[in-house]
């Protein structure tokens, strides 16, 4: 029982300490810089939408702003099954460079980028979401990377912004800015194991048709980049801004979309849990599988030190008894809608 503890324990410390520990190490005995350089190649920029009426209009303004010679960039619009009338905002602009690709049908996103891929012509895609906007010099950010011929996708960086415009400051702020640390590291040693999906592009040649039921494109198709020897790097200065999830259950669906997408992943691509075939299977099955085995190491490292309440156990019980106890009523004030300056201080009292 104690070895079942000790070993989960140590597993869990490895994900989420050790693991940034050994990127650390690594990237100072072997760092792998990027020999970015200022270029101009035709770039085709792909939002997939569904229902999107609202945003789609702000983001087709948003990419009409770029800092990128207009003749080189093609905007290509993949509507999903709207029933929103989303076609028609599209339908606007198609005189301003803008391509729609229009399904009746409801199939999906990855459909929907297979079938905007079709349609392009540039050596560079970017792939956009709706909801977010870019930097005025992200694309250009982005395709200076593609100048070193081992690149074959660019992830840019989501930042997430508060009520005041600033970056967020709050828990799930913070853990994205973790989150992106452990990309820049990995990044700088060889290959981040998937991109921001508001933001990444790829060298058109590379992309492969994607099933239909992917979750997680964003993943899928640069993982599918590495394991056809190219790197995925992370591009911080290429940046894109998103508000902040306004409540924790928001956050909970992106995760429970997000932790799915993993599971699939693993069926998807065995061969990324083969040594000999990924080029980077230690970050993977560090950063990917790890996470998805967490929690169940988590739920071992409970029960049995259930069984065992006493001595140093029953220190580490009452750790972990207070830990979770913390998290149900954080969910339940969630619930309630209960502001959250009630368990996280204001400016003012940081200040303090």
């Amino acid at each position: 029982m104690e070895t079942i503890f000790w070993v989960n324990f140590a597993f869990v410390l490895y994900v989420y300490f050790g693991y940034p520990a050994l990127l650390m190490l690594c990237r100072r005995l072997g760092a792998r810089p990027v020999k970015k350089q200022h270029c101009e190649p035709a770039v085709s920029i792909v939002i997939a939408a569904h229902n999107e009426q609202e945003r789609l209009e702000r983001k087709l303004k948003n990419c009409f702003e770029l800092d990128y010679p207009k003749r080189k960039l093609q905007i290509i619009v993949s509507l999903d099954g709207p029933t929103d009338g989303s076609e028609f905002i599209v339908w606007k602009y198609v005189s301003q460079r803008v391509e729609l690709v229009h399904s009746k049908q409801h199939l999906g996103k990855a459909v929907a980028l297979n079938r905007a891929l079709r349609r392009a012509t540039g050596e560079i895609v970017v792939f956009a979401d709706v909801r977010q906007t870019f930097a005025r010099n992200a694309i250009r950010e982005l395709v200076a990377n593609f100048a070193d011929e081992s690149v074959g996708a660019v992830s840019g960086e989501l930042l997430l912004i508060d009520e005041s415009a600033q970056e967020a400051t709050t828990d799930v702020g913070l853990y994205w800015r973790y989150e992106k640390a452990l990309r820049s590291m990995e990044s700088e040693i060889h290959s981040i194991a998937g991109a921001t999906g508001a933001i990444y592009a790829i060298r058109r040649e590379l992309y492969q048709d994607l099933p239909e039921d992917t979750i997680l494109d964003d993943v899928v198709t640069p993982l599918q980049i590495v394991l056809k020897g190219k790197r995925t790097v992370f591009e911080p200065h290429a940046r894109a801004y998103d508000v902040v999830a306004c409540c924790a259950l928001a956050e909970y669906g992106r995760k429970v979309r997000t932790l799915c997408g993993n599971y699939q992943l693993l069926a998807q691509l065995p061969q990324a849990l083969l040594p000999w075939r990924n080029p980077i299977f230690i970050q993977f099955v560090s950063h990917k599988v790890g996470r998805l085995l967490a929690p169940w190491a988590l739920l071992a490292l409970f029960i049995t030190n259930l069984l065992m309440v006493r001595g140093i156990y029953a220190v580490t019980f009452s750790l972990q008894a207070a830990w979770y106890a913390f998290a149900v009523a954080g969910y339940i004030l969630s619930r309630r809608d209960i502001a959250p300056s009630i368990l996280i201080p204001n400016d003012s009292e940081r200040a303090a």
